[in-house]
């Protein structure tokens, strides 16, 4: 009986896990805009309409190229952030969990005009994230002051 319940939970997360791994297909800008939060708690979105999924963007002086290698430096510093897509306007950072590997999709949409960047930070599964994406947002916001 125990080996049987082992077996089924290695089989359940190896199910779970592979899930994480796929890069989903709803991310990345169309016509300027980061793309809409699911209806799910687990993401925050400084383009959302909806008062649980918005955050706000986060604001810079100077030019885009330094404000994007700020960025750039700062998500590389981070535990478990790897730099995934690389455009004058646009990054994209996957963020990993520390115990189970969980991954979030983290995106930087530069508006160069207006001096913001537009942030996106989506859990790819589960329900709720207990506010990790507005948290990890509001450290970024916090070092790119800062420094």
């Amino acid at each position: 009986m125990k080996s049987e319940l082992l077996v089924g939970f290695v089989a359940l997360m190896t199910v779970f896990f592979s899930c994480s791994g796929r890069r989903p297909s709803n991310i990345g800008a169309v016509d300027g805009r980061l793309r809409p939060c699911p209806e799910s708690p687990n993401c925050v979105s400084s383009q959302a309409e909806g008062v649980g999924h918005f955050i706000d963007p986060i604001r810079y002086s100077g030019d885009l190229a330094g404000a994007r290698e700020k960025l750039l430096r700062i998500v590389r510093s981070m535990k478990r952030a790897t730099v995934v897509t690389e455009e004058e306007g646009y990054l994209c950072a996957e963020y990993r969990s520390a115990l189970f590997r969980f991954v979030d999709d983290v995106e930087f949409l530069f508006d160069d005009a207006k001096k913001m960047i537009h942030v996106r930070s989506a859990s790819r599964v589960g329900y709720g994230d207990m506010g990790v994406n507005r948290k990890r947002i509001e450290k970024i916001r916090e070092l790119f002051g800062g420094e």
